[in-house]
């Protein structure tokens, strides 16, 4: 486990002081200087970002990333936080910092468990996440609802209005959470509960159905579910399924010599990585087995970076666990936002979901290892599925989504109240609509930018210039 940078104590400052600071921090970046979005002069080629990004990934893989990404400009701009982060790095910044989640799209809020076996609602993905200007996290958010609203065919008046309602939960969220004791904000979290109560007030009866659907779905996709659905009996003895390109167990990537290698390595990557874990944690994982090794293809943005599942059996031959073990680099928010204070990324990533996070996996940890090639990589490792369930935004109406939108915006805002001054950005942010119309402004620019993007990508594969595959799922 590598030490933290050390940094100097935080001045205790009073809760008038950091309103009065929050407030300050208008003059120098108004509110409304947040709905301005122009591309930069000389602003970076979209394609030549995510070319650079790819030369670090399995080659084999980046034809099905690019695949993806030109499936839709939604699908791009899941892929395409690189490209946003280098802009946001070149627009106002309110200079008020929390704990970013770096790719705050809405299909990276969904439903999970708790530890305690809730079914929670919380952000699920934080390959990218780093402290930064708490604006960042919310004009990804909201110009991920243009773009979705976009294509469901949504007019700009029902777009705006999703913008609107995602935003000022965002801020009423964090205005509320501005008065409260630091505890109470730590402990607060969206359970199911407080989700069907939401349903009841804001969704027709076709969308509380469709909810209740989805929270009941999401139960059943956990270790077992994977267990029966990814593996397969092979001369008596359990083993991961092959369904390449996607999954591809370590038996078929290889010749025997360099896959024996490598099975010692994960081996090595799963038991090192139980000094991240918390005692009891360790003496849980203890309990457990290694069966199999597979490479997965996951996502949309992290296709082609090294993820690697891990079957592992208790009790007996029936009681699986699913690990998954997935590469981490840089934050792409780092050039902009500054370095990371970790020195092993994986850590960061860790670090950062806990801090933001309400209730984080039982399994969460990281380690740094050598691969076959010589090369030290980091890696955060989780357990692969337990209980999630993931929003169709494609199915829903305009007061569905927008009621989804006001779910992230609440859930974004509590997670930046753990880390960021939430007092602070409170005050910043005030009572009135200013913050909420400059984003209105800046998500349907940024979605006009992010089509562009989206064409240069498809423009790219037409010319020969980068080479892209079908989905095969």
């Amino acid at each position: 486990m590598t030490a933290r940078k050390s940094a100097a104590p935080a001045p205790h400052r009073t809760p008038q002081e950091r309103a009065a600071r929050g407030r300050a921090a208008r003059s120098a970046a108004p509110r409304s200087g947040h709905g301005e979005y122009e591309p930069q002069a000389g602003r970076a080629d979209p394609v030549d970002i995510l070319e650079e990004q790819s030369a670090a990934r399995v080659p084999e893989l980046i034809p099905i990333r690019y695949g993806r990404m030109t499936e839709s400009p939604f699908r791009f701009y899941r892929g395409a936080a690189a490209i946003m982060a280098a802009d946001l790095g070149a627009t106002t910044d309110s200079g008020l910092r929390a704990q970013l989640c770096g790719d705050a799209h809405l299909l990276n809020f969904r439903l999970m468990a708790s530890p305690e076996r809730r079914l929670v609602f919380d952000i699920a993905d934080f390959d990218e996440t780093l402290p930064g200007p708490f604006e960042w996290d919310v004009k990804r958010l909201a110009t991920s609802m243009v773009i979705a609203g976009r294509a469901n065919g949504f007019t700009d008046q029902e777009r705006a209005d999703l913008v609107r309602g995602t935003v000022r939960s965002y801020r009423e969220r964090m205005r509320a959470f501005a008065g409260m004791r630091d505890l109470d904000v730590w402990y607060a979290q969206a359970d199911a509960d407080r989700l069907q109560e939401l349903a009841s007030g804001r969704l027709a009866k076709r969308g509380r159905k469709e909810l209740a659907k989805a929270m009941a779905k999401a139960q059943t996709r956990d270790s077992l579910q994977a267990f029966g659905k990814l593996t397969e009996m092979v001369d008596g003895r359990r083993r991961i399924a092959a369904d390449p390109p996607l999954l591809v167990p370590v038996g078929d990537l290889l010749p025997a010599v360099e896959r024996r290698a490598l099975e010692h390595q994960l081996q090595g990557l799963v038991e090192s990585y139980a000094r991240s874990l918390a005692s009891d944690r360790r003496h849980l994982l203890k309990g457990f087995r290694l069966v199999d090794f597979a490479r997965k293809v996951v996502g949309v943005g992290s296709v082609g970076t090294r993820c690697w599942i891990i079957l592992l059996l208790g009790r007996d031959d029936e009681d699986p666990l699913f690990l998954q073990a997935k590469e981490a680099g840089d934050s792409v928010l780092a050039p902009y936002a500054g370095a990371s204070e970790y020195d092993i990324q994986g850590e960061r990533v860790v670090s950062g979901q806990r801090l933001m996070q309400a209730a984080s996996d039982i399994f969460l940890g990281w380690e740094r290892a050598e691969g076959i090639d010589g090369q030290r990589r980091d890696f955060y490792i989780r357990q692969l599925r337990d209980w999630k369930g993931i929003a169709q935004p494609e199915l829903m109406v305009p007061q569905g989504l927008r009621a989804f939108g006001e779910l992230c915006g609440a859930t974004l805002a509590r997670a930046h109240a753990r880390s960021g001054d939430r007092i602070a950005i409170g005050a910043y942010l005030g009572g009135g609509d200013a913050f909420d119309e400059a984003l209105v402004g800046f998500a349907e620019s940024y979605a006009d930018q992010n089509e562009r993007d989206y064409q240069a990508l498809v423009d790219a594969v037409k010319s020969g210039r980068v080479t892209a595959e079908a989905d095969p799922s």
